[in-house]
């Protein structure tokens, strides 16, 4: 564990994730904290900060300093607050699925942030795995492989087209493994929720090696585990971490979901 005054870091585990102490996000972030911030975000991946009491508008505005918002194309928000979604089912087969969130966008998110509301007496940890990680364990062959490859991502027809959505607006491709924009890293960027096939590809021919890049990056070695408490606030970065729910929640389990809009995948 280590200190910046008042601040306190406890890594998560070997790979991604830590726990900071010591901030209350529902206070205003001068410049200088919002930095230290964003280079533990960067160094991290996933920052959970427990005991933190924020109202939805609180939580919209520490969203505000990473960027624009990113309305959910689809899916009602939350009464009376257009930029936040109340996650509600912990056993969503989409929820459950090691995923990044709406990467059928042009813009998928740059980060997601989660406010615990309701938490069951036991379950409905989060998983989280590190697709940096997963790319670098590849081997150099497969490496050039996918670095050359664009993948085609869908969200939800029948849900889209409930909300007047087209197919067009629902897919994109983006590559296999872009490069974050700020630290040029490459990290895998596929799932099982929005995934659909290899650009130039059929659906059967991109099955065999979208299940091995499926299987690299939910690996235990990659990945840390959430057990939620009363307050817990979490953010990631979409762009370079899967995340599931473990669907074994004994009761209910709600949590406040934002999301920031990121660059075009490059």
């Amino acid at each position: 564990m280590t200190a910046t005054g008042e601040r306190k870091i406890t890594r998560l585990s070997g790979t991604l994730g830590a726990r900071i102490d010591g901030l209350d996000l529902a206070r205003p972030l001068d410049p200088e904290t919002f930095g230290w911030l964003r280079a533990r975000f960067l160094e991290h991946h996933v920052l959970v900060f427990p005991s933190q009491d924020m109202t939805p508008d609180e939580e919209v505005a520490f969203a505000r300093h990473w960027g624009e918002i990113s309305v959910h194309p689809y899916i009602r928000p939350l009464e009376g607050h257009p930029e936040v979604l109340e996650v509600v089912d912990p056993r969503h087969p989409i929820a459950r699925t090691w995923h990044q969130d709406q990467t059928y966008l042009e813009r998928p998110p740059l980060l997601t942030m989660l406010m615990a509301r309701v938490l069951p007496e036991a379950g409905g940890d989060t998983m989280f795995a590190n697709q940096h990680k997963a790319f670098d364990d590849l081997s150099d062959g497969l490496q050039r492989l996918v670095l050359g490859l664009r993948a085609v991502h869908r969200g939800t027809e029948s849900a889209a087209a409930d909300a007047g959505l087209t197919r067009v607006q629902v897919e994109h491709a983006h590559p296999v493994a872009p490069r974050h924009p700020v630290t040029g890293r490459p990290a895998l960027f596929v799932n099982a929720d929005y995934t659909l096939r290899i650009e130039g590809w059929s659906e059967p021919e991109s099955r065999p090696l979208l299940d091995l890049l499926y299987r690299a990056g939910s690996r235990a070695e990659i990945s840390c585990r959430h057990r939620w408490s009363p307050g817990d606030f979490v953010l990631w970065d979409n762009r370079c971490v899967l995340h599931r729910v473990v669907p074994d929640a004994t009761g209910d389990r709600v949590l406040h979901k934002v999301t920031v809009a990121g660059d075009v995948p490059a």
